[in-house]
């Protein structure tokens, strides 16, 4: 204990000794005269380098000044050649600074290659703008009568003495990839059947049509097949009576969809179509999305489609266009000055795609000429008067009662052309509702040409049937503007089918789906990327033989599944729990 504190004694007291001697050093080093004459300890040569220094900055801030008054005065001098004096304070000669005077805003001149748009187009400006459209109507709801959501329709027996109403009825299936159930399951319960009873029915008679839109299905539904179906595939669609209607891998959402997923999955579509069967799609087909963007047309477009149909729009947009026959219209994007961008699009009148809501206003008397409702089947009309079979006895009546509601849709619009879907969700899955519809309609269509008295010629059509024959009557080419039909601008959100039922909650419902899709998208579009300039790499080391095809094939599912995930139950979030985790899985 005692050498501890001796140690710690003289341990301080050297401290101590150090520490004075080392100020007595500093207090003389500060006040030597001889070192402030000598320049102190530094070398020639680092004094030297800093001098150099000094002037290189000096001769730097010379040269910022000198283009400091370059910019200043090219200011000057484009501000007096605009407005004829200076814009900015500016130096007189005797060293005073002189504000300019207050003056007008001016602008500087737009050459049109430069900016289109900023000086407006030379071509016709829309006619229907869809922001003044809503802000003009009521939305009162009124009853319309047997059309609930319209109006009483009335016509001149002799309207159509001069000119037949020509009709063409449209069979189609729609077939969600995933709704109630899966995209697998639906599949295997019904879409497979469709196709396989199309291929057989369609022979049976060549005056038959039918449309199809999802290539999801169809792709699917084509690898399970025979080389002999394939090609009667390929000759149906040869010959004109198998149309693939807008050729998307799906009919896709167009509120939560982003336009990448939306052009990849109709590339995806349109490719299949080409590799497969050698068709490029002409027609859009799109009854089921909730409300329609102004992007898909300019997509449509753009895809070197000539016509497109749409249905589900807010029913007060419908009932004012039905009144004013402007259901038909030429679709511009809001920023187009020159007309480069209009495609014709076919808005439905009615509440629904399917047949009671499709021939006319009346769907008491629509569901009649529903022929898979006839009775002993599964499902019966909801107004409570079933559909009957046409023979010789009764053909006559039912023709003329169906030809009263052509006529009455034909009014709402400016062709004596008329559209006439035939189909719903899901139909033709068996062979008997083929029959049934075909057969009895085209005994109704056999009676009403044979009448000459009644002006009508009536058959089965494809979607581009239907616009071929409007553009021929109208003396058009295909994609052109038919004359005195209107032009039109904006989009059709938000929908409503009835009331105040709005269809808006999908905007935002089931959030991290819609988030994954878009995390989705961003992973496979850097994967294509990557992958294009590997194989690159590998064609220019010449070792692209050794490039695994399988990586392509992976891609490729990304793609299919990225773009099934765009149906419009899908990303929409109305589809059910089930298959919402079956889309997530994939």
């Amino acid at each position: 204990m005692k050498l501890k504190k001796q140690v710690t004694v003289c341990g301080a007291a050297i401290f101590c000794v150090a520490v004075f001697s080392l100020y007595l050093m500093l207090d003389r080093v500060q006040h030597d005269p001889t070192r402030h004459q000598s320049g102190g300890n530094f070398p020639r040569s680092q004094i030297s380098v800093l001098q150099n220094r000094i002037e290189q900055l000096e001769q730097l801030l010379e040269e910022n000044h000198e283009i400091i008054s370059h910019i200043k005065d090219s200011v000057l001098e484009l501000t007096a050649h605009a407005e004829g004096q200076p814009a900015l304070p500016h130096h007189t000669p005797n060293g005073s600074w002189v504000l300019p005077p207050e003056s007008r805003p001016s602008f500087l001149s737009v050459s049109p290659q430069d900016c289109q748009f900023a000086l407006g187009g030379k071509g016709q400006s829309p006619d229907l703008q869809m922001l003044a459209v809503y802000s003009l109507l009521p939305f009162d709801n009124q009853d319309g009568g047997v059309w609930k959501q319209g109006f009483d329709i009335t016509y001149e027996p002799n309207e159509w003495d001069t000119e037949p109403l020509q009709v063409f009825v449209v069979p189609h299936s729609h077939n969600d990839p995933g709704w109630i159930k899966t995209f697998d399951k639906y599949y295997y319960d019904q879409t497979q059947h469709i196709l396989n009873s199309m291929v057989l029915k369609m022979q049976e008679d060549s005056r038959r049509r039918f449309i199809w839109s999802e290539i999801s299905f169809f792709s699917k539904w084509w690898d399970n097949i025979s080389a002999q179906k394939r090609a009667v595939v390929r000759r149906l669609v040869g010959n004109g009576q198998l149309e693939m209607v807008t050729g998307g891998w799906v009919m896709p959402d167009e509120a939560n969809s982003h336009y990448f997923a939306m052009i990849d999955q109709l590339i995806e579509g349109h490719q299949w179509l080409e590799k497969n069967i050698g068709v490029t799609p002409r027609s859009g087909w799109a009854v089921d999305p909730f409300g329609y963007s102004s992007t898909m047309p300019y997509l449509l477009k753009r895809s070197n489609l000539t016509g497109m149909l749409i249905q589900r729009v807010h029913y007060a947009i419908k009932k004012h266009f039905a009144a004013t026959q402007n259901l038909e219209f030429m679709w511009r994007q809001t920023w187009d000055p020159d007309a480069s961008t209009d495609i014709f699009c076919h808005m439905m009148p009615f509440y629904s795609y399917d047949v009671p809501h499709t021939c006319g206003p009346d769907p008491k008397i629509c569901c009649q000429f529903d022929f898979k409702r006839l009775p002993g089947g599964r499902i019966n009309c909801p107004w409570k008067v079933p559909p009957r079979a046409i023979t010789d006895a009764n053909v006559a009546e039912r023709a003329q009662l169906l030809l009263d509601q052509y006529r009455k849709k034909s009014k709402l619009y400016r062709s004596k052309v008329l559209l006439v879907p035939l189909g719903d969700d899901f139909r033709y899955d068996k062979p008997q509702e083929w029959d049934a519809q075909f057969l009895n309609y085209q005994r109704i269509f056999d009676f009403l040409n044979s009448q000459p008295n009644l002006h009508v010629q009536a058959q089965f059509g494809t979607l581009s049937d239907y616009f071929d024959a409007l553009y021929k009557k109208m003396g058009i080419v295909p994609g052109m503007k038919p004359p005195g039909f209107p032009v039109l601008s904006g989009d059709f959100f938000s929908y409503a089918d009835r009331e105040d039922h709005y269809w808006t909650g999908y905007y935002t419902s089931r959030p991290f789906y819609k988030s994954l899709d878009r995390v989705l998208e961003a992973h496979l579009r850097g994967a294509e990327i990557l992958y294009s300039l590997a194989l690159a790499h590998a064609r220019h080391a010449g070792t692209d033989g050794r490039y695994p095809l399988s990586d392509y094939s992976l891609l490729s599912n990304a793609r299919r599944n990225l773009g099934l995930f765009q149906h419009h139950d899908a990303i929409t979030g109305t589809a059910k729990e089930a298959v919402a985790v079956d889309y997530g899985v994939r």
